[in-house]
């Protein structure tokens, strides 16, 4: 059995030592070495779904590796970022959520994780309003219509959700325009539309994506988007800041987010692969069709603007006096 003197020892510790940071970047360089997987906190159909499975194929492309999509919804997308929050950080696990994200921590209480602290932003790869949509069955045309209604009689409106951008939208409207809109909220935008359809619910604060086959098949009309200018959305459909709201400006994002701790160089690997995905104009020309636009991921400028945004939202849910129900 060979003996290693002390000095010996010295000197392949040094080795070791010197080597160490060269052998931990060759780990990083090798990621991914496995399939990856992408969390949707919602239903097949609907919006985060759409644009997950428009980047899965791509991103899988650039990375060498499969993206495997999952769909784990409820809980108002809380189950899919517990799942993330849990796995380990190390770039094999991700979610991809809507602005839902920043109102969810002020609409359920005693959440088992801090959404500011346990997650990292990739990068915010897809822009798009909410639309406010009614049943071809009920009479308005226009917000002002709408908004006369409701003043003489309590409507009831659906969401994506418990705290999703839609049921912000609704609430913010609701105190702004003094009128009671009732909220119900759905497990995603795809069993919104079938209800919407059907006439079940009279309105919704929805996506374009789920809800353009109902305006397709004239069984929708949309009344006003959710953002303070018209980027995405119906082609024609005037904001509800123009409609005399000024000011009010509820928009939703596609961001992908990883568990916090996450190597630098894995996120910035994963953004270089969103990009990828993005600037293919294939899958530009599917978002517009979608009423959406594309952005570039940044972790972090996606980490800036939401640091911003989580403030406005909390501050316009104080002022309001919103209390989610």
């Amino acid at each position: 059995m060979p003996i290693v003197s002390p000095i010996g020892r010295r000197r392949l510790g040094l080795c070791l030592a010197v080597l160490a940071p060269g052998l931990a970047a060759a780990g990083e360089a090798r990621w991914p070495n496995r399939p990856v997987r992408l969390i949707v906190p919602y239903q097949a159909g609907g919006q985060s779904d759409t644009v997950a499975r428009l980047l899965q194929p791509r991103v899988a492309e650039f990375l060498g590796q499969p993206v495997v999509v999952e769909n784990r919804s409820g809980a108002g997308g809380t189950i899919a970022a517990g799942l993330v929050a849990q796995a380990p950080a190390d770039g094999y696990t991700f979610v991809i959520d809507s602005a839902a994200f920043l109102i969810v921590p002020h609409a359920m209480r005693n959440l088992p994780f801090d959404h500011e602290t346990a997650f990292v932003p990739v990068g915010v790869v897809v822009e798009q309003p909410y639309v406010l949509a009614v049943a071809t069955g009920l009479p308005p045309r226009d917000l002002a219509g709408f908004l006369a209604l409701a003043r003489q009689r309590e409507i009831t409106f659906g969401s994506p959700g418990h705290g999703s951008v839609g049921h912000l939208a609704g609430a913010l409207l609701a105190q702004r325009a003094g009128v009671r809109l009732e909220h119900v909220p759905y497990r995603g935008g795809a069993e919104l539309a079938r209800d919407l359809a059907a006439g079940a619910i009279p309105a919704a604060i929805m996506s374009t994506n789920s809800l353009d086959p109902l305006l397709q098949d004239g069984k929708a009309a949309p009344l006003a988007l959710t953002s303070a200018e018209r980027r995405g959305g119906p082609p024609g459909v005037p904001t509800i800041a123009e409609s005399g709201f000024p000011g009010f400006d509820v928009p939703s994002w596609n961001t992908v987010f990883a568990r916090a701790g996450t190597p630098a160089p894995v996120l910035a690997r994963m953004a270089e692969a969103l990009n990828h995905a993005t600037s293919d104009p294939g899958f530009s020309a599917a978002l517009q069709r979608i009423g959406s636009v594309t952005t570039r991921a940044d972790p972090a400028a996606a980490a800036a603007r939401l640091r911003q945004e989580r403030m406005l939202i909390r501050d316009a849910i104080r002022d309001a006096g919103i209390v989610f129900q």
